[in-house]
Parts: structure tokens; C-alpha cells; sequence
């Protein structure tokens, strides 16, 4: 872990603004933004591992809205919220007036009183989730400004349709442990693949933000899907730009194999085949269940025809010195008695499964961060303040 006054130093040294803003897609912020949220993280989680308090909040509500399932975001979100000071509060959508026709514009200032952060996931219609955020901030803006809201709360992506910020950000601190430093990772290669899964529907979100974060960072990322698995396009060409402005390199290839090859980093991970995101959207807006039935049924069909794009040993062996490290954002599909394919052995999965541990160990700081620096205009004064202080926390 890097020294206290180190990670203050280089926090000043940055010039940044994240105060009073949303956190909702990493390539809509600057690069010094990205190294802030990197460095207030190892911050708080130097302050929690030495056993000094982060609580900076003496009350306030962190909205937690998942629209769709989640246990590691969610239990992150809550325990960032709770590392700050702020009570967790859960919007359950079926618990709520929205079915009788409250509105998002009525429904963001109704849970906004007394708020200071939203966290939202919502994934599940591509074209859709990115874009219900964008239009709670809207709401969020005018109840602000006709004086109905005191403060207006800032909303970070816990995972929409486009990105999962969170989830990217904390795979690039990850590394950046791991490695040693961020500049370490200049000229390192990742490969971004899709891994055969026996599930179904799983949004491009992460593979997109894999993409379109560690582009940004000097790295040779290797993109590689069966036909038909492509992503929205213009995240490819985000990532694109992004290579041709930092340094590095952006192929994208049809070979499990050919983006393993001589890899530092491997991501293999399931999602669903583009067209059939586009046709899932169109049929659940449409409440057409029995042809979502069929599509799943043809979904996994298709899938079934990718077995092979499986994380194995002899796969691994292709990589650097055959000791690339695994990394994935859980749960994996492990071949295993139980699951006789997946998207990686158990083996493999065993070798690095503490790794694994440790790279969703980050989320939480990475939320906290995003929190503290989006509701304090000098971040590194704020973590100053808190070491001075040593307030002690009670630990069992």
C-alpha cells in the first residue's frame, strides 16, 4: 500500500474538478479526474486499514436503486455509504408509487430531501439504462433550481447499458497494486474476450468499460468475440481514440487464442450477442414474455456453439511466460461437477480466485471516492482533516 503523504502529494499535483457532478461514463471524464478517484480511494483505504474513522457525514441518505440483481455492487455501494456516514436507503421500485404512475421527474425528488447520493444500476434495456440516468440528473436539476431541494444529490453509475464504471475503475486500482504503478501499465496487454457462459442476457456494460478505461492508460488491449458478439459501436470507437491519443494499441479479433497470446492480463467474460440485446429491449418494453422465452432458448443456442471459448490451462499457456493474471468482475461460470461448461475451469479460476477477492475489494473505495469527490470541493484537504483527527473506529 502506497505511503499517506504520497498519495496526498500526487492528489495536489493533480488538476481536477469532480465536485458537484455525476459519475456515469469514465470516458466523459479527464484524465487527472480518473487519477483523483484512483488516489481518494487509496486514501480511504489506507485511513480503514490503519483504523482511523472516514465518517464525514454526520447524516444524509445514499439512495441505492437497482433495477436489476447485483450482490457485489450493491453490498459496495452500501459500504461505501456506510464508510462515509451516510445511511443506506433502498428504492424498491415494486414498493414504490412508480407503477401507478409517478413519474422519474417526481420520483428523483421524492427520495431527494435529504440526500447526497443516488447509485444506480440499471442494465437491462440497452439504449435505455445510460440514458434514465441522464433523466433523474435532469429532474434532480430543475428541483434544485426551483428551490424544491436544498442540495441536489450527485448519481454514480453502479452499471448501465453502456459502462460499469465502477467495476472498470476498480480493475484499473487493482492493477495498479498489482503492477506497482499506473505508469507500469503502459505497453502491458489485456485481453478483453467473451467467454462461453450456459446463462443468458448478460449486458456489454463491462466489457465495454474495460475497453474504453484501460485504453487510457497506455495498455495494448485485445478485444476478441465470436461473430455476432459485437458491442455498441460507438464504444469501440471510443476505445479506438483513446489508443490513438494515450499510446498503446486497440485490435479486436474472433480468436480466444489470438488475444491470449503473450497477454499480461486476461478478462475472459460472458455478455450477449449484440442483436440479441437489441431484440430483448424491444420485447420487454413490448411485455412480449413468451417471445422472450424463444429468444433466451435461441440465445443459449447460439451460445452453445462456443464452447470452446472456455479459460483453460492449455489457453493460459499462451500468455506471458503462461502467467498472465485472471481477472473477473464475479461471479465467473466455473467448469466444474456442477457446471460441466463455463467460462473458466476451476483450476484456473482456484489459482487466482484470491486474486479475484481482492480486485472486488476495491469497489467499495472506488464508490467512496467517487462519493467524497463529487460532494467536497478539496479532497485531499478532507483526507488530511481525517488523519489529523485519527478518530479511532470501534472494531470486534
Amino acid at each position: 500500500m502506497k505511503n499517506f503523504k504520497q498519495i496526498i502529494s500526487n492528489l495536489e499535483n493533480l488538476k481536477y474538478n469532480l465536485y458537484q457532478k455525476d459519475f456515469l461514463l469514465t470516458w466523459e471524464k479527464t484524465l487527472d479526474e480518473l487519477k483523483a478517484v484512483l488516489g481518494t480511494a487509496e486514501a480511504l483505504r489506507y485511513l480503514y486499514t490503519n483504523n482511523i474513522s472516514t465518517r464525514l457525514f454526520g447524516s444524509g441518505l445514499a439512495i441505492s436503486n437497482f433495477r436489476d440483481n447485483s450482490t457485489r455492487t450493491r453490498f459496495s455501494f452500501a459500504s461505501a455509504a456506510n464508510l462515509l456516514g451516510l445511511t443506506i436507503q433502498d428504492l424498491d421500485e415494486g414498493k414504490s408509487q412508480i407503477a401507478h404512475g409517478e413519474t422519474v421527474r417526481e420520483t428523483a425528488n421524492m427520495i431527494s430531501f435529504l440526500t447526497e447520493v443516488i447509485g444506480i444500476r440499471d442494465d437491462i434495456f440497452l439504449g435505455a439504462g445510460n440514458t434514465y440516468m441522464r433523466e433523474v440528473g435532469h429532474a434532480l436539476d430543475d428541483g434544485f433550481k426551483q428551490g424544491v431541494l436544498h442540495q441536489r444529490p450527485n448519481i454514480v453509475n453502479l452499471q448501465c447499458d453502456i459502462d460499469h464504471p465502477t467495476q472498470a475503475m476498480a480493475d484499473l486500482l487493482h492493477l495498479e497494486n498489482y503492477f506497482g504503478s499506473l505508469e507500469k501499465l503502459k505497453g502491458k496487454k489485456i485481453a478483453m474476450t467473451w467467454a462461453y457462459s450456459p446463462s443468458y442476457g448478460k449486458p456489454l456494460s463491462v466489457p465495454q468499460g474495460i475497453i474504453g478505461l484501460m485504453t487510457r492508460f497506455g495498455m495494448n488491449v485485445s478485444l476478441a468475440y465470436p461473430e455476432g458478439y459485437n458491442l455498441i459501436p460507438d464504444c469501440i470507437d471510443v476505445a479506438k481514440n483513446n489508443s490513438k491519443k494515450y499510446g498503446g494499441s486497440f485490435t479486436v479479433s474472433h480468436s480466444m487464442e489470438e488475444a491470449f497470446k503473450d497477454a499480461d492480463i486476461v478478462y475472459p467474460k460472458s455478455w450477449a450477442p449484440y442483436a440479441v440485446m437489441e431484440k430483448r429491449t424491444e420485447l420487454l418494453r413490448a411485455n412480449n414474455h413468451a417471445a422472450l422465452k424463444d429468444l433466451e432458448r435461441d440465445c443459449l443456442n447460439q451460445n452453445a456453439k462456443f464452447k470452446n471459448w472456455e479459460c483453460d490451462e492449455e489457453k493460459m499457456k499462451l500468455t506471458k511466460k503462461g502467467e498472465a493474471l485472471y481477472m473477473h468482475c464475479l461471479p465467473a461460470d466455473i467448469t466444474s461437477v456442477s457446471c460441466k461448461e463455463g467460462e473458466v475451469t476451476a483450476n484456473v479460476f482456484e489459482k487466482y480466485r484470491i486474486e479475484t477477492y481482492k480486485e472486488a475489494g476495491f469497489k467499495p473505495f472506488i464508490i467512496a471516492s467517487m462519493i467524497l469527490t463529487s460532494r467536497f470541493k478539496d479532497p485531499a484537504k478532507v483526507l488530511i482533516d481525517l488523519m489529523e483527527r485519527k478518530t479511532k473506529r470501534v472494531r470486534i
